[in-house]
């Protein structure tokens, strides 16, 4: 599925509106399917009693749609947030409202507006739609804080919680806190960007009737994975496929103290399908790393007095690139140090096979980022927020707030592919394209879930996928082994390891 921005979806319904289709069809279909989510919830919860805040734009147009469906089997009130409607397909819905609906102005009557509110079941709010640019008028922003307080209604957003402007997933003030947002047509940014996701809740995208011709047709700025993995299947081995022809992985990972990292994301990596694992790391770990990668082939090498792998150890380390592996898997509990950075940086230069960096890999290469241009083959890079603020020189909450901007340019800079991590993960190429990615839950947020996506993207890529394939497949299946684990278990308790389990179901 693909995320279109506001400026591109209003000249979608122009272009409808131009072939001589009505406008007003789409927003009874879009009041529609509104009322058709809340219908459900209403009758599983046996729920009475719903009140819908409406704008004076189209969206409050869609809201009075909504109304009137759902006054067909609920008590229904109308809030007028702000203005009374000025729009002609607004005037035209609030007309129509049955009387039996009680329509309300806060303006006019704040306090009956704040019990309809706090004697409410469900709320919707359809005040601000996706061409919400600025803050919340104060009438609108004291209605959706008490909105917020009743914490026994279920929330419904029309389109884009009130709130957060569309593009960027920002909130300047306060947003409409949903349980559920209906988008129409398409996903938009603020459906899958940080922090607006946190209070979208569960989205779905209603289709009201734009032609799927004109959708095709026109410009977006990211896709979903999942469309990607349906029309990019795993591919079948062949009945007389070898541990050869599956690929080797060179990983070079671990350090004294994380030798862990190197076993869950080697697990990960054979899980995942590789033929030879050849884990190279420090000697002093090797007696630990061995015993819990028993199908490992092990490349133990000189270690520094601080327990990191030796800068002594490059001419065995590029025998091992150039000569054995597939793909090269750099990062995982690596450690930093100068000498650290040195010997990545060497490997990168000098390797003509698929890299993947993780953590202390991408850490060692801040200084000298340049260095990502030199490779003669694909590099992938798999920061958390954190990592990349430190890549880009910016901080944490510069990145939260602008993830897809700021992954994109710096994988178009630097000829790479970025696999931003966190909620809705972010996988940038150099041509400019972006995928999100849905799969996935807060259960994930343990040290160790990083681990194991770099070891499968990785593994797909020594087993022959292209880097856009390995990347996107390997970030769809790490979150959806998540899920599963959420599902089994609980979001709070599942661990990392358990998602290793999972792989043996849902890679087939």
């Amino acid at each position: 599925m693909i995320v279109v921005e506001s400026g591109e979806m209003l000249n979608i319904e122009r272009t409808y509106v131009r072939n001589g289709l009505p406008l007003a069809s789409l927003m009874e279909q879009a009041g529609a399917a509104v009322a058709e989510l809340a219908t459900k919830i209403i009758i599983q919860n046996k729920l009475k009693k719903v009140t819908v805040l409406c704008g004076k734009g189209n969206n409050g147009g869609d809201g009075f749609v909504t109304a009137r469906f759902l006054s067909l089997m609920s008590d229904v009130t109308v809030i007028i947030a702000n203005e009374y409607p000025a729009t002609d397909l607004g005037k035209l819905n609030f007309e129509i409202i049955p009387d039996k609906v009680n329509v309300l102005s806060f303006t006019e009557k704040p306090e009956e507006c704040m019990n309809a509110v706090n004697d409410s079941e469900i709320l919707i709010d359809a005040i601000y739609g996706i061409s919400f640019r600025d803050v919340l008028d104060p009438f609108s922003a004291q209605l959706i804080s008490y909105c917020n307080k009743n914490t026994k209604a279920v929330k419904i957003a029309v389109d884009t919680p009130s709130g957060i402007i569309c593009n960027t997933g920002e909130i300047p003030d306060d947003c409409f806190h949903a349980d559920y947002t209906v988008s129409f047509t398409t996903l938009k940014p603020l459906h899958v960007l940080y922090p607006s996701t946190d209070y979208c809740g569960k989205v779905s995208v209603a289709r009201i009737g734009i032609p799927q011709p004109l959708i095709d047709g026109c410009t977006y700025v990211m896709k979903t994975t999942d469309e990607f993995v349906e029309t990019h299947p795993l591919k079948e081995r062949k009945k007389s496929a070898h541990k050869g022809t599956n690929g080797t992985l060179l990983s070079v990972c671990g350090s004294c103290g994380m030798s862990g990292a190197a076993v869950l994301s080697g697990m990960a990596a054979l899980r995942s399908g590789v033929g030879i694992l050849r884990a190279a790391v420090p000697e002093g770990i090797y007696p630990i790393a061995a015993s819990k990668l028993t199908e490992a082939v092990f490349v133990p090498l000189e270690q520094s007095n601080d327990g990191l792998i030796s800068i002594n150890s490059f001419d065995k380390l590029q025998y091992e690139i150039l000569e054995k592996a597939n793909a090269i898997l750099i990062g995982c509990g690596l450690g930093t140090s100068g000498d650290m950075a040195e010997l990545v940086s060497a490997m990168i230069s000098t390797s003509n096979k698929p890299v993947v960096l993780d953590a202390d890999g991408i850490n060692s290469i801040t200084m000298n980022k340049d260095i990502l241009r030199q490779c003669s083959a694909p590099v992938i890079l798999t920061p958390h927020p954190g990592e990349m603020a430190v890549l880009t020189g910016t901080n944490v909450s510069d990145i939260q707030k602008n993830r897809y901007g700021i992954a994109r340019d710096f994988a178009c800079e630097y000829g790479v592919t970025v696999i931003l991590k966190g909620a809705n993960t972010l996988i940038a190429f150099p041509d400019g394209n972006v995928y999100v990615n849905l799969t996935g839950n807060n259960g994930m947020a343990k040290g160790g879930s990083g681990d194991i996506l770099a070891g499968m993207v990785a593994s797909f890529l020594a087993q022959g996928m292209n880097y856009d394939e390995a990347a996107i497949n390997g970030v769809y299946y790490h979150g959806l082994a998540g899920d599963k684990c959420a599902e089994k278990y609980s979001p709070r308790t599942m661990l990392p390891s358990d998602m290793l389990e999972e792989l043996k179901y849902i890679l087939k």
